[in-house]
C-alpha cells in the first residue's frame, strides 16, 4: 500500500463519519481515528524489525453546518437556481485561456440574445499555445455568458447558458 491509497483512504475514512477504523494487512497495521479534535493515523509495519508508529494527519471530519435563517435573499436564490434549470449549459472540454474573440480588433463569436445552431463556434479555448474553437452541441439562445474574456478555465466549467426553445 502506498502513500496516495492511504491518503485516499484517509479522506475517505474523514468522509464517512466514522470513528474510527483498522485495516490489518499481512505486513501493515492502519488504525485511523477520527474522535477527537485533530484525527490522527498511525501506522505500524510488522514486518520491520523495529516497529515505529507514524502520524499522519488526516482532513478534519465535516461538521454538519448549521441551517441558517430564512433570509429575504434565499427564495430570490433558489428562483434563479430553478429559472437556469431550464436552460443548457455549455462546458470547457479542456483547461485554457477563455477567449470571446477569435482576435482582440474582431467582434465576439456570440453575444447574450444570439442563437445558435449545433456547430457554431461560441468561443476559443487557449491550451499550450494552440486556439481551440469551441463549438456549441445545442440549438437555441444564449441567455448568459458565464466567464469573463481572457479568463483561465477548468475542464467541465460552464461556459454559456443556452434556452434551447
Amino acid at each position: 500500500m502506498d502513500i496516495k491509497e492511504i491518503q485516499s483512504l484517509i479522506k475517505f475514512v474523514a468522509k464517512s463519519g466514522a470513528s474510527e477504523v483498522k485495516l490489518e494487512m499481512d505486513d501493515l497495521k492502519i488504525t485511523i481515528k477520527t474522535g477527537s479534535t485533530t484525527p490522527e493515523t498511525t501506522i505500524i509495519q510488522a514486518a520491520a524489525p523495529v516497529a515505529t508508529p507514524q502520524q499522519i494527519l488526516a482532513p478534519a471530519p465535516v461538521a454538519p453546518a448549521a441551517t441558517p435563517v430564512a433570509s429575504p435573499d434565499a427564495p430570490a436564490k433558489d428562483a434563479s437556481a430553478d429559472e437556469d434549470s431550464k436552460y443548457i449549459t455549455i462546458k470547457s472540454p479542456i483547461i485554457g485561456t477563455f477567449y470571446r474573440k477569435p482576435s482582440p480588433d474582431k467582434p465576439a463569436f456570440v453575444e447574450v440574445g444570439a442563437n445558435v445552431k449545433t456547430g457554431d463556434t461560441v468561443c476559443v479555448i487557449e491550451a499550450m499555445k494552440l486556439f481551440n474553437e469551441i463549438e456549441s452541441e445545442v440549438s437555441g439562445k444564449i441567455v448568459k455568458v458565464l466567464v469573463d474574456d481572457s479568463s483561465p478555465v477548468e475542464f467541465d466549467q460552464p461556459l454559456f447558458l443556452v434556452d434551447p426553445s
